[in-house]
């Protein structure tokens, strides 16, 4: 199949992290696949060199005619089979670039923040594909108004050659973050913000510290609660065993760092990338019964579902993956789950045989 994607956006988060690994892994299967994308973004940075060519543009909005200019001459040129999108704000000028070379349109989508009235009614109808990344977040399109028989679930993809666990790279971080061998290290990575349930984890972590003198933990991301973090960490009984690194645009590496990773957000969540991507590298995980977050794991064998805001729950867990009975079982089965689930080969294949059902 030949795709032209448009991904204008700017930013990096889940969204273009799955831009980026579904593009390249289409790419790796043998299928054409070329991208509208603005330049000098993660996106375009991550993609450069790549067997996915790129034609620079933006979309500001539905508006804008620099996008739709090159999408066009772009899709003009490539003749694709489909047109995607993963951002909202391109999903109109693909369905109207569609419309007007005659040229299908699939769309994912990525947030539970509704969409507006207009579009709610329209978008999965006018779209050939309307993709939700979990079960909940199609539940959560057909409550806000979708047409149920209109949208589709394809999880998030992986791409496990970069997540995967990697001694050498252990083996370089461990010493730079004042740690050993023995070391047990609890992560949380993402935004640092009080709805993602960084307060409950760390009221959690420093009980369980009073009771493992083994255990450490590692905080990266940014958010307009860093500081609020860094301030509680400093107060805090254990502040020498807490680690907050920031911002740090690629994680991967530190996952390999990390005994367990803990995604303790109270509010939900349409997936839980960081929880995908830690158990890829053989790291066992902690998540909040919340939103999609439960689907990225195998409970009670690659990690444990725990209700949210419950520090109590979350001391309790942690202190249970600190035996290794219990917790190197979960990290040795976590990987091949992941790669079953989620792995970029399965994803783009499946995404290809949905696109391929009911044509014609």
């Amino acid at each position: 199949m030949k795709f032209l994607f448009a991904g204008t956006s700017h930013e990096y988060g889940g969204a273009e992290i799955h831009f980026i690994a579904l593009t390249q892994a289409l790419a790796a299967a043998g299928h054409t696949v070329e991208a509208v994308v603005r330049p000098d973004t993660p996106i375009a940075h991550a993609l450069a060199g790549s067997a996915v060519r790129l034609h620079p543009s933006r979309f500001r909005n539905v508006f804008d005619l620099r996008g739709y200019r090159a999408t066009i001459a772009a899709a003009r040129r490539l003749r694709p089979d489909w047109l995607v999108a993963d951002f909202g704000k391109e999903y109109w000028p693909l369905i109207l670039i569609g419309r007007l070379l005659g040229i299908p349109v699939a769309l994912f989508r990525h947030r539970i923040k509704p969409m507006n009235p207009l579009s709610v009614r329209l978008v999965a109808r006018c779209a050939q594909r309307f993709f939700a990344v979990s079960e909940f977040g199609y539940r959560d399109c057909v409550e806000h108004g979708m047409p149920a028989s209109r949208v589709l679930v394809l999880y998030n993809p992986v791409d496990t050659r970069l997540y995967r666990p990697d001694p050498a790279q252990r083996a370089r971080l461990l010493p730079q973050l004042g740690l050993d061998e023995q070391a047990i290290v609890l992560g949380c990575f993402g935004r640092m913000h009080a709805g993602k349930g960084i307060f409950t984890l760390l009221d959690a972590a420093n009980a369980a510290m009073a009771q493992e003198p083994r255990l450490h933990c590692l905080w990266l991301g940014d958010g307009i609660d860093a500081q609020r973090l860094r301030d509680s960490i400093a107060a805090s009984p254990f502040a020498a065993r807490h680690h907050q690194l920031g911002w740090i645009a690629d994680v991967h590496p530190y996952y390999n760092v990390l005994s367990l990773l803990a995604f303790p957000s109270t509010t939900p969540e349409v997936f839980g990338r960081s929880s995908a991507e830690a158990q890829a590298c053989s790291v066992p995980v902690l998540v909040s019964d919340v939103g999609g977050v439960p689907e990225t794991l195998q409970a009670g064998v690659t990690g444990l579902v725990l209700p949210a805001g419950d520090t109590g729950a979350w001391r309790d867990a942690i202190l249970a993956l600190c035996d290794d009975a219990v917790r190197l079982p979960m990290a040795a089965a976590a990987r091949s789950f992941v790669q079953r689930r989620f792995g970029t080969p399965v994803i783009a294949a499946e995404f290809v045989r949905m696109l391929d059902e009911g044509r014609g």
